[in-house]
Protein backbone atom coordinates (compact mmCIF):
# COMPACT_ATOMS: atom_id res chain seq x y z
CA UNK A 1 0.00 0.00 0.00
CA UNK A 2 1.38 3.43 -0.94
CA UNK A 3 0.38 4.82 2.46
CA UNK A 4 2.72 2.41 4.19
CA UNK A 5 5.48 2.79 1.62
CA UNK A 6 6.19 6.43 2.51
CA UNK A 7 9.33 7.08 4.51
CA UNK A 8 8.78 7.62 8.25
CA UNK A 9 10.92 10.78 8.13
CA UNK A 10 8.62 12.23 5.47
CA UNK A 11 5.56 11.19 7.45
CA UNK A 12 6.98 12.86 10.56
CA UNK A 13 7.43 16.11 8.66
CA UNK A 14 3.91 15.77 7.25
CA UNK A 15 2.38 15.19 10.70
CA UNK A 16 4.22 18.16 12.20
CA UNK A 17 3.18 20.42 9.32
CA UNK A 18 -0.45 19.34 9.65
CA UNK A 19 -0.33 19.90 13.42
CA UNK A 20 0.86 23.46 12.75
CA UNK A 21 -2.17 24.01 10.50
CA UNK A 22 -0.58 23.75 7.06
CA UNK A 23 -3.58 23.37 4.71
CA UNK A 24 -1.90 21.12 2.15
CA UNK A 25 -0.55 18.86 4.90
CA UNK A 26 -3.98 18.70 6.52
CA UNK A 27 -5.52 17.56 3.24
CA UNK A 28 -2.91 14.79 2.85
CA UNK A 29 -3.39 13.58 6.45
CA UNK A 30 -7.18 13.58 6.02
CA UNK A 31 -6.81 11.50 2.85
CA UNK A 32 -4.56 9.10 4.75
CA UNK A 33 -7.18 8.66 7.48
CA UNK A 34 -10.17 8.40 5.12
CA UNK A 35 -10.17 4.59 4.51
CA UNK A 36 -9.88 3.94 8.25
CA UNK A 37 -12.72 6.30 9.06
CA UNK A 38 -14.88 5.02 6.22
CA UNK A 39 -14.52 1.45 7.49
CA UNK A 40 -15.21 2.27 11.14
CA UNK A 41 -18.20 4.53 10.50
CA UNK A 42 -19.80 1.64 8.60
CA UNK A 43 -18.88 -0.88 11.31
CA UNK A 44 -19.88 1.16 14.35
CA UNK A 45 -23.02 2.74 12.87
CA UNK A 46 -24.31 -0.62 11.62
CA UNK A 47 -23.87 -2.10 15.08
CA UNK A 48 -25.93 0.58 16.84
CA UNK A 49 -28.30 1.57 14.06
CA UNK A 50 -31.26 -0.49 15.32
CA UNK A 51 -34.56 1.10 14.13
CA UNK A 52 -32.86 4.09 12.48
CA UNK A 53 -32.36 2.14 9.27
CA UNK A 54 -36.14 1.71 8.91
CA UNK A 55 -36.97 5.31 9.77
CA UNK A 56 -34.22 7.42 8.18
CA UNK A 57 -32.10 7.52 5.05
CA UNK A 58 -28.49 6.57 5.80
CA UNK A 59 -25.68 9.12 5.31
CA UNK A 60 -22.86 6.54 5.20
CA UNK A 61 -20.74 6.19 2.06
CA UNK A 62 -22.30 2.72 1.66
CA UNK A 63 -25.85 3.20 3.04
CA UNK A 64 -27.36 0.44 5.16
CA UNK A 65 -30.80 2.03 5.42
CA UNK A 66 -34.00 0.38 4.18
CA UNK A 67 -36.06 3.55 4.73
CA UNK A 68 -38.25 5.00 1.96
CA UNK A 69 -36.69 7.54 -0.41
CA UNK A 70 -38.68 10.43 1.08
CA UNK A 71 -37.57 9.68 4.68
CA UNK A 72 -35.55 12.25 6.61
CA UNK A 73 -31.77 11.92 6.49
CA UNK A 74 -29.98 10.27 9.44
CA UNK A 75 -26.91 12.36 10.23
CA UNK A 76 -25.19 9.88 12.58
CA UNK A 77 -23.00 8.63 9.73
CA UNK A 78 -21.76 12.10 8.76
CA UNK A 79 -21.42 13.11 12.40
CA UNK A 80 -19.43 9.95 13.19
CA UNK A 81 -17.13 10.64 10.26
CA UNK A 82 -16.48 14.14 11.57
CA UNK A 83 -15.86 12.90 15.12
CA UNK A 84 -13.39 10.23 13.95
CA UNK A 85 -11.56 12.66 11.69
CA UNK A 86 -11.14 15.07 14.59
CA UNK A 87 -10.05 12.32 17.01
CA UNK A 88 -7.44 10.83 14.65
CA UNK A 89 -6.02 13.97 13.07
CA UNK A 90 -6.24 16.70 15.68
CA UNK A 91 -3.01 18.60 16.35
CA UNK A 92 -2.36 17.01 19.75
CA UNK A 93 -2.61 13.52 18.21
CA UNK A 94 -0.29 14.31 15.30
CA UNK A 95 2.28 15.88 17.62
CA UNK A 96 2.62 12.55 19.44
CA UNK A 97 3.66 10.69 16.29
CA UNK A 98 7.39 9.88 16.47
CA UNK A 99 7.94 7.48 13.52
CA UNK A 100 9.62 5.08 15.95
CA UNK A 101 10.84 1.70 14.68
CA UNK A 102 9.99 2.67 11.12
CA UNK A 103 6.26 3.10 11.81
CA UNK A 104 4.53 5.13 9.11
CA UNK A 105 1.87 7.73 9.89
CA UNK A 106 -0.73 5.36 8.45
CA UNK A 107 0.46 2.63 10.85
CA UNK A 108 0.14 5.08 13.74
CA UNK A 109 -3.42 6.07 12.80
CA UNK A 110 -4.35 2.45 12.07
CA UNK A 111 -3.35 1.28 15.55
CA UNK A 112 -5.35 4.07 17.19
CA UNK A 113 -8.44 3.51 15.04
CA UNK A 114 -8.38 -0.24 15.74
CA UNK A 115 -8.04 0.07 19.50
CA UNK A 116 -10.63 -0.44 22.22
CA UNK A 117 -10.09 3.08 23.65
CA UNK A 118 -11.02 4.59 20.26
CA UNK A 119 -14.20 2.47 20.16
CA UNK A 120 -15.10 3.47 23.72
CA UNK A 121 -14.46 7.17 23.03
CA UNK A 122 -16.79 6.97 20.03
CA UNK A 123 -19.50 5.35 22.15
CA UNK A 124 -19.04 8.03 24.82
CA UNK A 125 -19.64 10.67 22.14
CA UNK A 126 -22.43 8.75 20.38
CA UNK A 127 -24.49 8.13 23.52
CA UNK A 128 -23.70 11.39 25.32
CA UNK A 129 -21.93 9.85 28.27
CA UNK A 130 -19.37 12.62 28.72
CA UNK A 131 -20.65 15.18 31.19
CA UNK A 132 -18.78 18.34 32.12
CA UNK A 133 -18.37 18.86 35.87
CA UNK A 134 -18.74 22.60 36.63
CA UNK A 135 -15.74 24.30 38.23
CA UNK A 136 -17.81 25.28 41.25
CA UNK A 137 -18.39 21.58 41.91
CA UNK A 138 -14.74 20.65 41.44
CA UNK A 139 -13.79 23.37 43.93
CA UNK A 140 -15.75 21.66 46.71
CA UNK A 141 -13.23 18.84 47.17
CA UNK A 142 -10.55 16.91 45.24
CA UNK A 143 -13.03 13.99 45.15
CA UNK A 144 -16.11 16.10 44.34
CA UNK A 145 -16.05 15.38 40.58
CA UNK A 146 -16.06 11.61 41.08
CA UNK A 147 -18.78 11.85 43.73
CA UNK A 148 -20.79 13.96 41.25
CA UNK A 149 -20.53 11.26 38.57
CA UNK A 150 -21.54 8.56 41.06
CA UNK A 151 -24.53 10.57 42.29
CA UNK A 152 -25.59 11.18 38.70
CA UNK A 153 -25.46 7.42 38.09
CA UNK A 154 -27.69 6.84 41.11
CA UNK A 155 -25.14 5.07 43.29
CA UNK A 156 -25.84 4.95 47.05
CA UNK A 157 -23.39 6.53 49.52
CA UNK A 158 -21.95 3.20 50.81
CA UNK A 159 -21.10 2.09 47.27
CA UNK A 160 -19.50 5.47 46.49
CA UNK A 161 -17.47 5.32 49.68
CA UNK A 162 -16.20 1.83 48.87
CA UNK A 163 -15.37 2.74 45.29
CA UNK A 164 -13.50 5.95 46.19
CA UNK A 165 -12.01 4.50 49.40
CA UNK A 166 -13.48 7.27 51.53
CA UNK A 167 -15.33 7.26 54.82
CA UNK A 168 -19.07 7.27 54.31
CA UNK A 169 -19.24 10.48 56.38
CA UNK A 170 -16.92 12.15 53.84
CA UNK A 171 -19.10 11.00 50.94
CA UNK A 172 -22.26 12.23 52.66
CA UNK A 173 -20.64 15.60 53.41
CA UNK A 174 -19.44 16.07 49.81
CA UNK A 175 -22.82 14.93 48.48
CA UNK A 176 -24.66 17.47 50.67
CA UNK A 177 -22.36 20.26 49.49
CA UNK A 178 -22.85 19.27 45.83
CA UNK A 179 -26.65 19.19 46.17
CA UNK A 180 -26.76 22.46 48.13
CA UNK A 181 -24.49 24.21 45.62
CA UNK A 182 -26.53 23.00 42.64
CA UNK A 183 -29.78 23.98 44.37
CA UNK A 184 -28.54 27.52 45.09
CA UNK A 185 -27.50 27.91 41.44
CA UNK A 186 -30.76 26.37 40.12
CA UNK A 187 -28.78 23.61 38.42
CA UNK A 188 -29.99 20.55 40.30
CA UNK A 189 -31.04 19.09 36.95
CA UNK A 190 -27.35 18.30 36.32
CA UNK A 191 -27.79 15.29 38.61
CA UNK A 192 -30.61 13.90 36.46
CA UNK A 193 -29.81 10.43 35.12
CA UNK A 194 -28.73 10.39 31.45
CA UNK A 195 -30.79 8.60 28.80
CA UNK A 196 -28.21 5.82 28.74
CA UNK A 197 -26.34 4.45 31.70
CA UNK A 198 -23.16 2.41 31.97
CA UNK A 199 -23.16 -1.01 33.58
CA UNK A 200 -19.59 -0.26 34.65
CA UNK A 201 -18.52 2.57 36.93
CA UNK A 202 -14.78 2.20 36.55
CA UNK A 203 -12.10 4.86 36.61
CA UNK A 204 -13.28 8.07 34.99
CA UNK A 205 -11.09 9.93 32.53
CA UNK A 206 -10.65 13.71 32.58
CA UNK A 207 -13.82 14.35 30.65
CA UNK A 208 -15.95 11.79 32.43
CA UNK A 209 -15.77 8.78 30.09
CA UNK A 210 -15.38 5.30 31.52
CA UNK A 211 -13.90 2.20 29.96
CA UNK A 212 -15.94 -0.90 29.12
CA UNK A 213 -19.39 0.66 29.02
CA UNK A 214 -22.64 -0.68 27.66
CA UNK A 215 -25.92 1.17 27.20
CA UNK A 216 -29.26 0.27 28.72
CA UNK A 217 -32.49 2.25 28.97
CA UNK A 218 -33.01 3.96 32.32
CA UNK A 219 -36.43 3.46 33.82
CA UNK A 220 -38.00 3.89 37.23
CA UNK A 221 -37.33 0.73 39.20
CA UNK A 222 -38.21 -0.91 42.49
CA UNK A 223 -35.58 -0.98 45.30
CA UNK A 224 -35.01 -4.71 44.84
CA UNK A 225 -34.37 -4.16 41.12
CA UNK A 226 -31.91 -1.38 41.94
CA UNK A 227 -30.07 -3.66 44.39
CA UNK A 228 -29.83 -6.34 41.73
CA UNK A 229 -28.51 -3.82 39.19
CA UNK A 230 -25.88 -2.62 41.66
CA UNK A 231 -24.71 -6.20 42.19
CA UNK A 232 -24.54 -6.61 38.42
CA UNK A 233 -22.54 -3.37 38.19
CA UNK A 234 -20.01 -4.71 40.68
CA UNK A 235 -19.75 -8.08 38.93
CA UNK A 236 -19.40 -6.40 35.52
CA UNK A 237 -16.44 -4.37 36.79
CA UNK A 238 -14.61 -7.61 37.56
CA UNK A 239 -14.50 -8.46 33.83
CA UNK A 240 -11.66 -7.18 31.69
CA UNK A 241 -12.27 -5.02 28.60
CA UNK A 242 -12.20 -7.95 26.16
CA UNK A 243 -14.68 -10.00 28.22
CA UNK A 244 -17.00 -6.98 28.39
CA UNK A 245 -16.66 -6.44 24.63
CA UNK A 246 -17.58 -10.05 23.78
CA UNK A 247 -20.53 -10.24 26.21
CA UNK A 248 -21.79 -6.86 25.06
CA UNK A 249 -21.72 -7.97 21.44
CA UNK A 250 -23.06 -11.54 21.78
CA UNK A 251 -25.43 -11.26 24.75
CA UNK A 252 -26.59 -7.65 24.99
CA UNK A 253 -26.57 -6.58 21.34
CA UNK A 254 -27.45 -10.09 20.13
CA UNK A 255 -24.97 -10.08 17.25
CA UNK A 256 -24.21 -13.36 15.50
CA UNK A 257 -20.84 -15.02 16.03
CA UNK A 258 -19.54 -14.24 12.54
CA UNK A 259 -20.18 -10.52 12.98
CA UNK A 260 -18.37 -10.56 16.32
CA UNK A 261 -15.43 -12.44 14.80
CA UNK A 262 -15.19 -9.80 12.07
CA UNK A 263 -15.21 -7.06 14.71
CA UNK A 264 -12.50 -8.82 16.72
CA UNK A 265 -10.37 -9.14 13.61
CA UNK A 266 -10.93 -5.51 12.59
CA UNK A 267 -10.02 -4.25 16.07
CA UNK A 268 -7.16 -6.78 16.38
CA UNK A 269 -8.51 -8.13 19.68
CA UNK A 270 -7.26 -11.57 20.72
CA UNK A 271 -9.33 -13.75 23.01
CA UNK A 272 -6.57 -16.35 23.12
CA UNK A 273 -2.96 -15.19 23.46
CA UNK A 274 -1.40 -17.54 20.91
CA UNK A 275 -4.17 -17.19 18.31
CA UNK A 276 -4.22 -14.12 16.00
CA UNK A 277 -7.50 -12.22 16.07
CA UNK A 278 -8.29 -13.02 12.44
CA UNK A 279 -7.81 -16.77 13.06
CA UNK A 280 -10.19 -17.03 16.03
CA UNK A 281 -12.80 -19.74 15.50
CA UNK A 282 -16.48 -19.73 16.42
CA UNK A 283 -15.82 -22.52 18.94
CA UNK A 284 -13.12 -20.46 20.64
CA UNK A 285 -15.45 -17.46 20.72
CA UNK A 286 -18.27 -19.41 22.38
CA UNK A 287 -15.86 -20.99 24.86
CA UNK A 288 -14.60 -17.51 25.75
CA UNK A 289 -18.20 -16.32 26.13
CA UNK A 290 -19.04 -19.21 28.50
CA UNK A 291 -16.00 -18.45 30.65
CA UNK A 292 -16.88 -14.74 30.79
CA UNK A 293 -20.50 -15.52 31.76
CA UNK A 294 -19.31 -17.91 34.46
CA UNK A 295 -17.00 -15.21 35.81
CA UNK A 296 -19.87 -12.70 35.77
CA UNK A 297 -22.20 -15.13 37.55
CA UNK A 298 -19.56 -15.86 40.18
CA UNK A 299 -19.35 -12.15 40.97
CA UNK A 300 -23.09 -11.82 41.60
Amino acid sequence: MSNKASKPSQDLALAQAAARGDKAARVRVNQLAHPLIDFHTRTFCARFCHDNQRLYRCSLSQPISRAPADAALCEWGNASYGWMLDDLTRAQRLQKYRAEQGASLFDYLYRIANSLPFYERWKDWRFGRRVHVPTFIQDISPQAARVFYALRAGQPAPAIAQQLRLDIEQVEDISRKIINTLTRRHKLYLLDAPQTQSLSMGEQDESGGAAGQIDIAVQDEAPESRDQRERLNAAWRQLDAVEQFVLEALVIDGLDAKSVLRSLAALDIRIKNNVPAEETSIQQLYYFKRKALAKLEKGL
